[in-house]
């Protein structure tokens, strides 16, 4: 029996193997610490550590039990355990998956023989291969696994329920998650604290050959860089404050900018300078898990989850290598194949002399697979796949081939010319005018691939060209058109999901293959959103943030959790010992659990804070609530603080007024897709100066209750103020799309508040008929009948015999269908079918009709919705999906086989850990 952890590679892992062979899948892990109180066995609930689901007084022993939904999962691998003379574990070959195996090995407790089952393709001759040639199971990889799942255990378990005392409830802070929420809060605080700054300059278009008498003529462009022997300023020339960082550059104000342009127009201009250089760019290295998740961010509008679900998609059904891998090493064959088909399709001049070999530093060699690539011995190409694969997957698959490919062929060559010009000005000025062009004289690998620059970084693509006519030093040249420009300074470009992965790369914190699971955690927990590609903190992550920066700030250290991820590895290469590690980080130097002498970095660190434990007791009480959720943001025209304060119900603007000589808390709302740095002081008094107890309208002449128009949760509303002590609930209404807050008049509300109304009751039935305003929007109902009506005018309108023709008419399903969609999109790359967004229950959402409905998130609105943003949305929707079936395992019919051919492996683990 072959186990395996998808039902998808199960299948086609059975397909290679034969009828010798049962092939199972565990569904993923079949093992965890409990989750919760009601996860922990009876027999420990008593403990202690029970809450931890460690046992750090002894060793750190993990406390395993077999999560809910895998039992009937456990209870088919012992069934079908039970037919068969050997056992072939064949997770993936990453420490996840050693992992898991060894959770097999320690959950179903084989009497037959064991072997570790290793591939990182899976296609036939790979399978074979891997089935004949298995190995004992990594004792080493499962205890890093296992050292990282406590370690984050701890740190979650330990620092989290200070969030909910001192923040909010039901919230998390996690090992690297924290991390990667601070670079994107300490990029919003630079951005806040961002002062823009003017600048200008002349641009210049220059003519090489009027000035010498011919017909033909030849334009370039180029910009005012020198004055009087003085560097003119540009955007790096200043800071973040919009100061100049050194008095030597020559800063042009507007004046200065016209005055000298006009100087200028009739002066000679003389080529002084020509610089030629010869222009080599490599190819790229084929892709690992990062690059790879960058490039399908920028080149595919793909999320970081959606590049590696689909990459797991394009890997299970053998149509790529395993896609998470720190390496981008390609085997022989896989360069062969490269070179092979680089030479058939772009000819034997663009392959490179000589294989190329990419290498890097590898923080763990046995993680060290190959590079990401088309499987098998020849590679397969786009047009040979595209019946197979369609939408997500052809296009990442596309994007794997190519950038195999070009690793392999020739750099690209060209030449980059920088021309230097002088003019004098009329006023004596001396002036120098620069420009620079690129030309491609030879494409190399360019030819198949070329990487996105990030629209938010700026940059030029590597096969951007920028052709200069030929110029020689002392040419003349004429000016056709001198313009003054303004510019001004831009703050720093949110982190993308693309450019937040390549920052966590460079500073070495997490592991790639987790950074699609970190960016999906820290915006499920509402920590950051997204404003279309860009990412955003939410104010709740400024109040969290500041909270560990002050608290627990070597937790969140940069340095630190680098230095972590390094002793991990060391853990993972049987270099160091996970026990005593663990014991310096929680115990610090002084627990009881302590064994041994802690070293250098995070031991020695932890030793000293006192280690975790004591970390968290010795802060939680003299951390004041309310300073950590008090975030200053700007000083009104009275010099009164304006904060932003995290609430249980979240975030709102205070400051504190002088009324009638007495000081009172004057209060906001904050818009939930309002981004920390765009919250200016003009804003904010906008803010304060919208009525929060609501406007009032009147007052009810039948009832003579005040009517107040107010903004809920779930948008406007108009609702009626009763007596003190009344035991009746308030009317309340919603108001209609047609109506805002500040228009509603009193009449407006009175309509509102009468529905639902009654329209008559149906002859034949004698059923009340009413009509009502909901969710969906205006309505009539008789009984459990409902029927939509076209407009909400109808409500106050829409007679009996009217009433009755509507539900004389055959039903139609689904109230969507009746409303036309608030916009049309292209196809979803998935399905193939056109992408809609509709008005749905709880706000718009975007839909294909396949039976996928996404609602829009925070930072999406109708108006800027993409094509990729709503195929982005579907893709996450679709991998939740609907509750999956009960999956049959791939099988095939037990054989007898022959006897073993290979000497038995061990039965049981000698690691030993209280398991349920």
């Amino acid at each position: 029996m072959v186990i395996v952890e998808s039902p998808a590679k199960a299948r086609k892992i059975a397909d290679y193997l034969g009828s010798s062979y049962i092939v199972e899948s565990s569904r993923g892990h079949i093992r965890d610490l409990p989750r919760g109180a009601a996860d922990v066995p009876a027999k420990y609930k008593g403990e202690s550590w029970a809450r931890l689901g460690v046992d750090v007084d002894n060793s750190f022993e993990p406390l395993y039990i077999v999560t809910p939904d895998k039992k009937s999962t456990v209870t088919e691998l012992k069934d079908a355990l039970k037919e068969v003379d050997e056992l072939y574990l064949a997770t993936d070959g990453d420490r996840e998956g050693e992992a898991i195996a060894w959770h097999l090995l320690e959950t179903l407790k084989p009497k037959v023989p064991v072997r570790r089952m290793v591939f990182h393709e899976i296609t036939e001759s790979a399978i074979r291969a891997a089935a004949a040639n298995p190995r004992e199971l990594d004792h080493d990889l499962v205890d890093a696994q296992e050292t990282r799942r406590i370690l984050d255990r701890l740190y979650g378990y330990e620092v989290s329920p200070v969030l909910w005392k001192k923040v909010m409830p039901k919230l998390s802070a996690g090992r690297v998650q924290s991390v990667a929420t601070r670079v994107i809060v300490e990029r919003e605080r630079e951005r806040m604290a961002f002062v823009s700054a003017g600048y200008w300059g002349i641009d210049a278009t220059l003519n090489t050959n009027k000035a010498e008498g011919t017909g033909n003529t030849s334009t370039f462009r180029a910009s005012l860089t020198k004055v009087d022997d003085r560097r003119v300023a540009t955007g790096r020339d200043f800071d973040a404050r919009g100061q100049l960082k050194s008095d030597d550059v020559y800063r042009l104000d507007e004046a200065t900018a016209r005055r000298l342009t006009e100087a200028l127009g009739s002066s000679d201009y003389t080529v002084a300078s020509v610089e030629d250089k010869p222009y080599t760019r490599k190819p790229y290295a084929p892709f690992m898990t990062s690059t790879l998740q960058q490039e399908g961010g920028r080149k595919l509008r793909f999320s970081s989850e959606r590049t590696m679900r689909t990459a797991q998609r394009l890997y299970e059904n053998g149509y790529i290598t395993y896609m998470r891998t720190d390496s981008t090493t390609l085997s022989e064959t896989a360069i062969n194949a490269a070179r092979s088909q680089a030479r058939d399709l772009y000819g034997a001049e663009n392959v490179a002399e000589q294989p190329r070999q990419y290498t890097r530093k590898v923080k763990n060699a046995q993680e060290a697979h190959e590079a990401i690539r088309p499987a098998g011995d020849t590679f397969r190409t786009p047009g040979q796949v595209a019946g197979e694969l369609g939408g997500d997957e052809f296009r990442l698959y596309e994007l794997i081939w190519q950038r195999t490919i070009a690793s392999q062929m020739r750099d690209a060559r060209g030449t980059t010319m920088t021309v230097r010009i002088e003019a004098t000005a009329a006023t004596g000025e001396a002036c120098t005018f620069t420009t620079s062009g690129r030309t491609i004289t030879f494409p190399g690998f360019l030819r198949a691939y070329v990487e996105t620059v990030d629209e938010l970084e700026g940059g030029q693509a590597d096969d951007a060209e920028s052709r200069l006519p030929r110029l020689a030093e002392g040419q003349g040249l004429t000016a056709d058109r001198l313009e003054p420009s303004g510019h001004a300074t831009s703050p720093p470009a949110r982190y993308t999901e693309a450019s937040l992965v390549k920052t966590l790369e460079e500073r070495g914190i997490g592991r790639p293959s987790t950074y699609a699971s970190i960016i999906n955690t820290i915006q499920e927990r509402g920590y950051v959103w997204k404003k279309g590609s860009a990412l955003v903190p939410s104010w709740i992550a400024f109040a969290v943030i500041g909270l560990m920066e002050k608290h627990f700030g070597r937790l969140v250290d940069y340095d630190f959790t680098a230095t972590l991820e390094d002793e991990l590895d060391a853990i993972a290469s049987g270099n160091a010992q996970r026990q005593t590690w663990l014991s310096h980080f929680y115990f610090g130097g002084d627990g009881e659990a302590t064994n041994g002498s802690a070293g250098d970095g995070v031991e020695a660190s932890m030793t000293q804070l006192g280690g975790l434990k004591k970390l968290v007791g010795d802060n939680l009480e003299g951390i004041d609530a309310r300073e950590v959720n008090s975030l200053p943001i700007v000083v009104d025209d009275e010099g009164r603080d304006i904060v932003v304060r995290v609430g249980r119900y979240g975030p709102y603007l205070e400051r504190t007024i002088t009324e009638d000589g007495e000081e009172r808390s004057q209060r906001a709302n904050l818009p939930e897709d309002l981004p920390p740095d765009e919250l200016d002081l003009a804003l904010a008094e906008q803010l304060f100066a919208t009525p929060q107890e609501g406007r009032s309208l009147g007052t009810d002449p039948d009832s003579g209750h005040e009517i107040l128009a107010k903004e809920g949760r779930f948008g406007p509303y108009v609702t009626e103020v009763l007596p003190e002590g009344a035991k009746e609930k308030p009317r309340t209404g919603s108001l209609f799309k047609s109506m805002t807050l500040a228009e509603i008049t009193l009449d407006d509300a009175l309509k509102l508040l009468s529905l639902p109304r009654v329209v008559g009751k149906d002859p034949e039935s004698g059923v009340e008929i009413t009509a009502q305003n909901g969710r969906y929007g205006p309505y009539i109902k008789k009984d459990k009948d409902s029927r939509s009506l076209d407009s909400e005018d109808k409500l106050f309108t829409v007679t009996l015999e009217e009433a009755q023709k509507i539900f004389a008419q055959p039903k139609q399903r689904g109230r969507a269908a009746a409303k036309p969609p608030l916009k049309e999109l292209g196809k979803d790359p998935v399905s193939g079918e056109p992408m809609v967004v509709k008005d749905g229950r709880f706000g718009p959402y975007v839909t294909d009709g396949t039976g996928y409905n996404a609602s829009l998130r925070k930072g999406d609105s109708v108006e800027t919705l993409t094509d990729e943003r709503a195929a982005e949305l579907l893709a996450e929707k679709r991998a939740k999906g609907p509750a999956p079936k009960k999956a049959t395992a791939a099988k095939a019919a037990p054989a007898k086989k022959a006897p073993a051919k290979k000497a038995p492996a061990k039965k049981a683990s000698p690691r030993k850990s209280p398991t349920t």
